[in-house]
């Protein structure tokens, strides 16, 4: 594609597609979905240490690829033809990449890689063409950021064209190049490093793109758990599970969406350093937000399928884990947004350690019944305290 043609794709700051999520971007995150689903999938069929290490090099790519492409679009415009196209040929790659997780590490490794380099790759590269003469310091920033992606690529095809450990070992190691590449701020010989405090993003935008892929996962979590529902026997303790992993899921999304999510929004587009904070929290802390559904829907599947019993180790601690994640995940979220620790989570975590002894006494369906329990307390607990908290507030303001 011609310079002259990625000239203007910009969102116009002020404007009103400035923090607007466009229908392309959601048409983006399903194929995403899909891959955080057969990650899930490949988690479940092999839960050991040796199976999560791999599925979570798995995971770490695809949100990676995603979140990469959220800050691209932060800055350009989805509703301009060339980054619409842009986005269409990033959703293929990475179907692509979601059909070859199962085997990625298998006979599949090849296409896997190549997908990923290219999408990595490729938007990179169209940002930089973007930037070059609307926003010379992304362009550099992008130049850097092209350089460590092609570092990794190396390591990616090195381990494609190996087997077993090997490719998981070179695998890791790419991965650590790109995980390290931001934290260094893509520091480049010669080049310097970009300074994410000087990003200009637009917060509510990250922050929506971010709230809108963790509603969609918990959905997909929800419609999994529903299918693997309908092929067992409806028995006391299967329904129960199944109505007990439907209130998980609706309490998770209590404590991160109905007091926290559009506060930080706010807290964002209005920070000095909305790039860094941007960075920080979406980039990172979300990525655990994101790790902790997988695993939780990765519990649901083995509850269903032995919800009577022994509780076995992957049971245990895809189920205390799973929901244990996602409260420290929130805990750091709110803990770096707002700088608060709330103490309904820790509480939380206190109680699912509680667990771990209590669990040879009891069934894999009255695990569940009691981590979502905890999950329910903390989530009411923290909008009683948020609502008293507003309350006291608004009476002091009245007072005065």
């Amino acid at each position: 594609m011609p310079q002259s043609a990625l000239t203007n794709l910009f969102r116009v700051k002020g404007g009103h597609n400035e923090h607007k999520v466009s229908f392309s971007e959601l048409f983006f995150d399903l194929v995403f979905v899909y891959a955080i689903t057969q990650t899930a999938h490949l988690l479940i069929n092999h839960f050991t240490p040796y199976g999560a290490f791999q599925s979570l090099l798995i995971l770490m790519a695809v949100w990676w690829a995603w979140v990469f492409t959220t800050w691209v679009t932060n800055w350009l415009d989805p509703e301009t033809v060339p980054v619409r196209l842009m986005l269409f040929a990033l959703m293929l790659l990475a179907m692509v990449a979601s059909i070859a997780i199962p085997k990625a590490f298998g006979e599949h490794g090849l296409l896997f890689a190549c997908a990923y380099i290219t999408l990595q790759l490729g938007r990179t590269i169209f940002m930089c063409l973007s930037s070059r003469k609307a926003a010379p310091q992304l362009h550099n920033d992008f130049l850097r950021m092209t350089l460590w992606f092609a570092l990794a690529a190396i390591f990616w095809i090195i381990g494609a064209v190996q087997e077993g450990e090997t490719r998981t070992l070179w695998w890791a190691l790419a991965l650590t190049v790109e995980y390290l590449s931001a934290s260094l701020s893509f520091y480049v010989p010669g080049m310097g490093r970009s300074d994410s405090r000087k990003w200009n993003i637009s917060g509510a935008h990250m922050a929506e793109r971010c709230g809108l892929l963790i509603i969609i996962a918990l959905g997909e979590s929800l419609l999994v758990t529903g299918n693997t529902f309908s092929h067992t026997d409806w028995s006391v303790a299967t329904t129960t599970a199944f109505i007990s992993a439907f209130i998980a899921t609706v309490a998770m999304w209590w404590i991160y969406f109905s007091l926290s999510a559009e506060r930080a929004s706010h807290r964002i587009t209005n920070s000095e350093t909305s790039g860094h904070m941007g960075r920080l929290v979406y980039t990172y802390v979300h990525f655990l937000i994101i790790a902790s559904i997988v695993i939780v829907a990765a519990a649901d599947e083995f509850i269903l399928a032995h919800a009577t019993g022994h509780i076995g180790t992957a049971t245990l601690v895809a189920a205390i884990g799973g929901p244990a994640l996602y409260l420290v995940a929130n805990i750091l979220f709110k803990t770096l947004i707002f700088n608060s620790h709330p103490l309904s989570h820790y509480v939380g975590l206190s109680l699912l350690a509680a667990l771990i002894p209590l669990s040879s006494f009891i069934s894999p369906v009255i695990l569940a019944i009691l981590t979502t329990s905890v999950l329910v307390l903390v989530a009411t607990w923290e909008t009683v305290v948020v609502i008293r908290n507003e309350s006291n507030s608004d009476d002091a303001e009245r007072a005065n």
